[in-house]
C-alpha cells in the first residue's frame, strides 16, 4: 500500500479531519501553535479564548508584558517560556514583515501549519502524531529526524493532498494511534504496521 492508499483510508475512517485550534486570524493561529508544544490542542483551546479576547490581534498583545500574558495561559506547559514568545512573536509581527520561521517560538511544524491552515499553501507539517504514524506505517524509518520524515512523506504523497494528509495523519494518530495502546483491531493497516518491530 503506497502513501496515497493509506491517506485514501485514513480520510474513510475520519473524513472531517482539520485543524482543532480555535482561532478567527491568522495571528490567533499563530499564537495557538505556538502554544501547542508539548500539550494538547484540547489545553490550548481551554486557555486561548480568554487570551484572545483580551489580546485579538498581534497589536494588542504586543502591548501586554510578559507577565500580564502569563496568567492567560497558566495552565499549559513551559508557560513561561511560551508567555515570553507569544510576546516577542507579536513585537516582530507588528514592528516588520519576516519570513515565519524567524519568528520568536516559530519552528517548522508551527510554520508549516500557519502556511498550511491560514495560507492554503502546500506543506506538511510533523507533530509527534504524524512522526509516530509515518514510522509505525513504514512511510520513514524510526531513527528519522522529523525533518527528514517531512522530507519523505512530501516525496511520497501528492502535493496536492498535503495539507489535508496532515490533518488525516493526525487525526489517525490522535483517535486511533495512540502512543499508548493503539487501537490495533480497528487498523486498516495492521497486516504491514511495524509498531511490534522497534516499539518494545
Amino acid at each position: 500500500m503506497n502513501a496515497n492508499e493509506i491517506l485514501d483510508e485514513m480520510e474513510k475512517i475520519f473524513p472531517n479531519a482539520k485543524c482543532e485550534l480555535y482561532h478567527e486570524s491568522a495571528f490567533q493561529l499563530i499564537v495557538a501553535v505556538v502554544l501547542s508544544a508539548q500539550t494538547t490542542d484540547a489545553m490550548v483551546n481551554k486557555v486561548t479564548p480568554a487570551l484572545f479576547k483580551a489580546y485579538p490581534t498581534a497589536e494588542t498583545m504586543a502591548e501586554a508584558t510578559v507577565s500580564e500574558l502569563e496568567p492567560y495561559i497558566k495552565k499549559i506547559g513551559l508557560y513561561r517560556n511560551k508567555a515570553r514568545s507569544i510576546s516577542n512573536l507579536s513585537k516582530d509581527l507588528v514592528e516588520t514583515y519576516k519570513d515565519l520561521m524567524s519568528l520568536a517560538g516559530v519552528g517548522r511544524k508551527t510554520a508549516n501549519v500557519v502556511r498550511s491552515v491560514a495560507f492554503d499553501i502546500p506543506s506538511f507539517a510533523v507533530d509527534t502524531h504524524v512522526n509516530r504514524v509515518s514510522k509505525r506505517l513504514g512511510l520513514a524509518k524510526y531513527n528519522d529526524s522529523v525533518k527528514k520524515v517531512e522530507e519523505k512523506l512530501k516525496r511520497k504523497i501528492d502535493r496536492s493532498r498535503w495539507n489535508q494528509g496532515h490533518h488525516d495523519f493526525i487525526f489517525f494518530g490522535r483517535y486511533l494511534c495512540h502512543s499508548r495502546n493503539p487501537e490495533c483491531e480497528r487498523c486498516p493497516f495492521k497486516s504491514f504496521c511495524k509498531k511490534d518491530k522497534y516499539e518494545k
